[in-house]
């Protein structure tokens, strides 16, 4: 019998449904970012507002609390880029990720500047002065260059920081404080342990839980893993549709599928969450328009509004004398009986991220 078609509401709704954006949840962010399978989190704040988006009644401290105890770390993971996940995650995933890693670094110029080098003495080095106390990229490149003289300083330090499997600790990623992008090692900051290497067909299954249904494709955009069909291939179980362009889609079998009717409320994303970018094909949230997904800002007050579970907007806070004003810029057409629930959302946003300012929310063209 054929695999079902599924439309791109359907598609869109168990998206949304699974990245706990259909409605808030009362979980803790621990166990939000576990069902997510990680959060972006290149820019600091950017996590605080993904849970934000996702939980009911959140709390900054609820996620500083943890990642300042080590429960939670941030670390370059999937797609060679830094993700908050928990520690266990960390560990485990690492080994599986590696090659992205590695791979990422050998498309690099870093990469052809130390060619014939001898790579494991200088992670081997890199190993040492951050168990000492954590370095950033600019305090630890000269370092090296000393220990490896002739060598590029910049170049060294990018081999560190994609082939060793490090974290990035607090302050930094920590509400409220700053930080500098600090590096050490897994053992130097969550003490030696060990914990079984994932494999790819759990990673593929914890994909489809937290994105699914997708195809296989979709997997490994998100995971920046390749040759992934045949570990799909070899997993029993699984539902397949149909996507509206004819692509295979897998999807676990318990996993949810909401009416495609289902209201969808408006949700203020932040810059580069996943829930947008996990994917090959984004047709599911990105629907026609004038997009801008990947643009960033400071301090992570920037991103992409969902009107009706698609994106329909940029927007970003810009403060100037004790305001805060909520910039929505509409890049596909808004709905006018849609705007009291995005002025709704975006007032609670502004509590949010401007608490002791005054609010404004404007509309630009």
């Amino acid at each position: 019998m054929a695999a079902p078609t599924l439309g791109l509401r359907a598609l869109n709704r168990a998206t949304l449904a699974r990245q706990l954006l259909l409605e808030r949840t009362t979980v803790d962010p621990p166990s939000a970012v576990d069902t997510v399978v990680g959060l972006q989190a290149q820019v600091p704040a950017v996590p605080y507002l993904a849970l934000h988006a996702r939980l009911e009644a959140f709390d900054p401290a609820q996620l500083a609390a943890p990642l300042e105890a080590r429960e939670l770390v941030r670390a370059p993971l999937l797609r060679a880029t830094v993700h908050l996940m928990s520690a266990r995650d960390c560990r485990a995933l690492r080994p599986l990720l590696q090659p992205v890693l590695a791979r990422t670094f050998a498309g690099t110029a870093w990469s052809r500047m130390l060619a014939g080098t001898d790579i494991a003495a200088v992670l081997a080095s890199g190993r040492t002065l951050v168990a000492e106390h954590p370095l950033t990229r600019a305090e630890l490149g000269p370092l090296l260059t000393e220990r490896h003289p002739g060598l590029d300083p910049e170049a060294l330090a990018m081999a560190f920081s994609y082939l060793e499997p490090l974290v990035q600790v607090t302050p930094r990623g920590s509400w409220g404080r700053s930080g500098r992008a600090a590096l050490t090692t897994y053992d130097s900051w969550l003490g030696p342990g060990a914990v079984p290497p994932a494999r790819a067909e759990e990673l593929v299954l914890r994909y489809l839980r937290a994105y699914g249904p997708a195809s296989v494709k979709d997997v490994q955009t998100w995971s920046g893993l390749t040759r992934l069909r045949e570990v799909a291939a070899g997993l029993g179980g699984l539902r397949r549709y149909r996507s509206p362009a004819g692509a295979e889609l897998l999807d676990v079998p318990d996993a949810l599928l909401p009416d495609p009717d289902t209201p969808a409320p408006p949700r203020f994303m932040p810059e580069y969450d996943n829930a947008l970018l996990g994917y090959a094909d984004r047709s599911r949230v990105v629907g026609p328009g004038d997009h801008v997904l990947l643009q960033g800002g400071p301090g992570g007050h920037t991103g992409t509004l969902l009107v009706d579970g698609f994106v329909a907007a940029t927007w970003a806070v810009r403060r100037d004398a004790g305001r805060a004003t909520l910039q929505i810029r509409p890049s596909a057409p808004i709905r006018p009986q849609a705007m009291d629930a995005v002025t709704d959302e975006g007032s609670r946003l502004l509590a949010f991220v401007a608490p002791d300012e005054e609010h404004d929310i404007a509309i630009v063209p």
